[in-house]
C-alpha cells in the first residue's frame, strides 16, 4: 500500500493546499488584509494530507507532517523576519508533497457511480432542506440566491466528506449486515480503503474553504465540527458502545440549521438552538424505527442497536417517548417568540401524526408499522422545517 500512488482527490489537495500556501505568502508580503483568511483557509488541507498520509501512504507522512509543522511555525511567529522564512520554507515543503503525490504505482480510481454514493446522496438531501431552512430563520426572510447555494454548496460536501469517511471506517460492519450494504463500494472492494478516505478527506477539506472564503468562519467551524462529531465521536466510537449511540450521536445530524444560520447571521442565537435541539430529538424516534426494520443485520454484525440490546418492545416503549417529547419542545420556538403561528398550527398537526403513528407502533408492533414510522419521520422533519422557513417569508 505504501508504494501506490494517490488518487485524484488527495493530489488536488495537495495542489489546494499548494496554492493557498502560495496565496497566503504572497499576501503576507503585501500586507493583504486577506492574508489571515487565506492562511486559514490553507490549513485543513494541511491537516487532510497528514491524516491521509498517516493512513494510508507512509511515505507522504514526512513531507506532510514538515509542510504543517512549519505553517504552524509561521503562524506563531509574529515577527516578520522570522514569519516569512518560514512561510517560505512551508510553501516549499508543500511543493514537495504534491509532486510526490504524483508519484507510486497505480491503483484502479473505481467509477463516478461508486464515489457518488459514498456521499449518501439520500441522507444529505435532508440535512441540506434543514440547514437551507436554518439560513433562512437566520436572514428572517429569503437569503441572497448565490450566497444559499455557497453555504448548500459548502455543507454538501462536509456531508459527503462524512459518508465517505463513515464508508470506511464502517466497511467491516457492511460486510455482515446482508445484500444491501454488503453491496457498498468499500465493504465490496470496488473501491479501496485508501481512495475512500482520500475522497472523503478531500470533499471535508473543501468544505471549509469554500465555506470559510466565501461565507464566514463560524460556518466552515460548524460544518467541520459536524463532521468531524459524526466521523470520530459517533461512526468512530459511539456506534460500538452501547444503545445510547443515536441518541448522543443524533447531535451530529442537528449541525445543519446550525450552518445555515450562522451563514445568515455570522453567529448563533436562540433560535438556532431551537432547531438544533428539533433534530437532536427527532433522530432516536427517526432512526430507531429503522433500527426495528434493521434489527437481524445489526445482531448479525453485534452493532448494540436498542432493539438488539433492549428488545422490540422497549424500542418501541422509547420511540413513544421520545415522539412525545418532539412534539411538545417543538412548540418552545412559538413560545418564545422566535417563530409564528403558521409554523405553530403546521408543528402540532405535523406532530399529531407522528403521535398517532407511534402509539399504533406501541399497540400493534408489525415491520409495516414500523416503516410507517421511519417513513413519516422523514417527511415530518422536512415539512416542519418549511414550515419554520415559509413562516418568516410571509
Amino acid at each position: 500500500m505504501r508504494g501506490d500512488a494517490p488518487g485524484a482527490s488527495l493530489r488536488l489537495t495537495a495542489l489546494g493546499a499548494a496554492g493557498a500556501c502560495t496565496a497566503a505568502v504572497v499576501s503576507g508580503a503585501s500586507g493583504s488584509s486577506a492574508h489571515r483568511a487565506i492562511a486559514t483557509i490553507a490549513l485543513p488541507p494541511l491537516i487532510a494530507l497528514v491524516v491521509a498520509a498517516a493512513w494510508a501512504h507512509r511515505r507522504l507522512l514526512p513531507p506532510a507532517v514538515a509542510s504543517l509543522a512549519l505553517f504552524l511555525a509561521a503562524a506563531a511567529a509574529p515577527a516578520r523576519p522570522l514569519h516569512l522564512p518560514l512561510a517560505s520554507l512551508a510553501l516549499a515543503a508543500t511543493a514537495v508533497l504534491a509532486a510526490s503525490t504524483f508519484r507510486g504505482r497505480k491503483v484502479p480510481r473505481g467509477s463516478a457511480r461508486d464515489y457518488l454514493t459514498l456521499t449518501k446522496p439520500r441522507i444529505m438531501s435532508l440535512l441540506l432542506v434543514t440547514g437551507a431552512c436554518g439560513m433562512i430563520v437566520g436572514a428572517r426572510g429569503a437569503p441572497d440566491p448565490g450566497r444559499l447555494g455557497l453555504m448548500l454548496l459548502g455543507l454538501a460536501l462536509a456531508c459527503g466528506g462524512a459518508s465517505a469517511l463513515n464508508h470506511v471506517l464502517d466497511r467491516d460492519i457492511d460486510r455482515l449486515m446482508g445484500p444491501r450494504t454488503a453491496r457498498r463500494p468499500v465493504a465490496s472492494g470496488r473501491l479501496t480503503a485508501p481512495r475512500a478516505l482520500e475522497f472523503g478527506i478531500a470533499l471535508s477539506a473543501c468544505s471549509f474553504a469554500v465555506l470559510a472564503s466565501t461565507i464566514n468562519l463560524a460556518t466552515a467551524a460548524l460544518a467541520l465540527a459536524g463532521n468531524l462529531f459524526y466521523v470520530v465521536v459517533y461512526t468512530g466510537y459511539l456506534k460500538r458502545r452501547g444503545p445510547a449511540n443515536i441518541v448522543l450521536g443524533g447531535a451530529a445530524g442537528a449541525v445543519p440549521p446550525l450552518v445555515g444560520y450562522a451563514a445568515a447571521t455570522g453567529s448563533l442565537a436562540l433560535p438556532a438552538l431551537w432547531l438544533f435541539l428539533i433534530v437532536f430529538l427527532w433522530t432516536p424516534p427517526h432512526f430507531w424505527a429503522l433500527a426495528l426494520l434493521l434489527r437481524e443485520q445489526y445482531a448479525a454484525a453485534q452493532v448494540p442497536m436498542l432493539p438488539v440490546v433492549r428488545g422490540e418492545r422497549e424500542t418501541v416503549n422509547q420511540i413513544v417517548g421520545y415522539t412525545l417529547a418532539l412534539v411538545a419542545f417543538t412548540v418552545v420556538p412559538f413560545a418564545a417568540g422566535s417563530l409564528g403561528v403558521l409554523y405553530l398550527v403546521s408543528a402540532l398537526g405535523l406532530g399529531a401524526g407522528f403521535v398517532a403513528l407511534a402509539v399504533r407502533l406501541r399497540h400493534n408492533y408489525d415491520r409495516r408499522a414500523a416503516a410507517f414510522v421511519f417513513h413519516y419521520s422523514l417527511l415530518y422533519l422536512a415539512l416542519l422545517f418549511a414550515a419554520a422557513a415559509l413562516d418568516v417569508v410571509v
